[in-house]
């Protein structure tokens, strides 16, 4: 089996455009990728055909070790871009082997490790401005069956937050602590925005709500910091989601600065390389969580790594607070049911790219504002349940 056609779809899913892939063979068979990257999606598609695709037709795509090892040490610089598209493809490999094995992905990555997939929701709390909202709309998710809730209540604070942001921030969590009472998760996002020394500050000021844990506190590409910042608090942290080489996560690892690896299988090279980092984080008794804010071809590939990795812990969930047109890009695909996922037992990843549907929304450019624009607090939450 060769490949002989390499395809790339861009649509719109409101804050984010998504970027799939397909690869087709001389047998029939077709896999999808996704190679999303918020701000970036026409440069990783114009990288995919410029220069991935050429390393990737003829292939036989049984050859991950060689196909994606040889693009990683070619293409020279790194960095999220590259790693993106190199991702892309990954996947789409992987969703061939599957098919022309018959066998679900994660049957031939070691078979199921879980009964479950545990999911924590994120993207909920776009739009909300009070401790009183925050609460309400938490208690309305978990009645959706999430055990465990993600948030970033710091708002567009950068470095060293002002006094009225600490207060607001705890006056959130607190409201959201008592809202779904002891047994619900929470997980706090920081999206790397503090100064250590105030990323101390602000999680030991948090950690009478026992956070499941604090994420990204500092700077991504700074683990001395991070590692930093883990001896200074109780509360476990959680990072991983902005790198993009093995040789960072095996700094990561080794260094244990963190409790729980954010691996994104989307940038990070793919279902392959992410079995390897929880490999690594597994030897230092890491739990791993991957990262996944895109679209559902990722997060597809992330629960065939989620039910065959041992130290997998919980999965991100976007897909209820979306915009309602998600999973129409693939055939209305949706595994996600009272906050648990499923995997189904068909063949590769278990979906199929529309392209009615995604030609139905058009790539919109920017569509994801910085977050350190108030906009992007407003605008958050796609879809919510009183809009539907």
């Amino acid at each position: 089996m060769k490949i002989t056609h390499f395809d790339t779809f861009l649509a719109n899913a409101g804050l984010r455009n998504y970027l799939f892939i397909r690869l087709r063979t001389d047998t029939g068979l077709s896999g999808v990728g996704e190679a999303s990257l918020e701000w970036q999606e026409k440069t990783v598609q114009t990288l995919c055909h410029e220069w991935v695709e050429g390393r990737v037709l003829g292939r036989d795509p049984f050859d991950v070790e060689a196909i994606v090892g040889g693009m990683v040490r070619d293409q020279y610089q790194g960095g999220a871009t590259i790693m993106t598209a190199i991702s892309g493809v990954e996947i789409a490999l992987w969703d061939l082997i599957g098919k022309a094995c018959n066998q679900p992905v994660y049957k031939l990555l070691g078979g199921r490790c879980h009964e479950r997939i545990p999911a924590y929701a994120n993207g909920w709390y776009g739009g909300l401005t009070t401790p009183e909202e925050y609460a309400d709309r938490a208690k309305e998710v978990v009645t959706r069956g999430y055990g465990a809730l993600k948030f970033d209540p710091f708002g567009t604070v950068w470095k060293d937050p002002t006094a009225e942001e600490i207060g607001f921030a705890v006056g959130v969590t607190a409201a959201i602590r008592e809202a779904v009472g002891p047994n619900v998760g929470l997980m706090i996002e920081c999206h790397g925005r503090f100064s250590a020394g105030s990323a101390v500050r602000m999680i030991r000021r948090l950690e009478r709500f026992d956070p499941t844990w604090c994420e990204e506190p500092v700077a991504p590409e700074n683990l001395e910091l991070l590692a930093t910042v883990k001896q200074e608090v109780n509360s476990p942290l959680a990072a991983g989601e902005r790198l993009y080489a093995m040789a960072d996560f095996y700094r990561l690892t080794t260094m244990r600065a963190v409790d729980v690896v954010q691996m994104d299988v989307a940038h990070c090279g793919g279902i392959l390389a992410s079995k390897k980092i929880a490999a690594m984080a597994a030897l230092q008794d890491m739990r791993a969580a991957p990262h996944c804010s895109v679209g559902p071809v990722a997060l597809a590939a992330c629960l065939h790594f989620d039910l065959s990795t041992p130290n997998f812990m919980i999965q991100e969930a976007f897909g209820e607070f979306d915009v309602p047109w998600r999973d129409s890009f693939v055939g209305g695909w949706n595994p996600i049911k009272n906050g648990e996922f499923m995997v189904s037992d068909r063949p590769g990843l278990g979906l199929e790219i529309d392209e009615k549907a995604i030609l139905a929304h058009p790539y919109v450019a920017n569509a994801f504002p910085s977050l350190w624009d108030k906009k992007w607090t407003l605008e958050f939450t796609q879809t919510r349940r009183d809009r539907t």
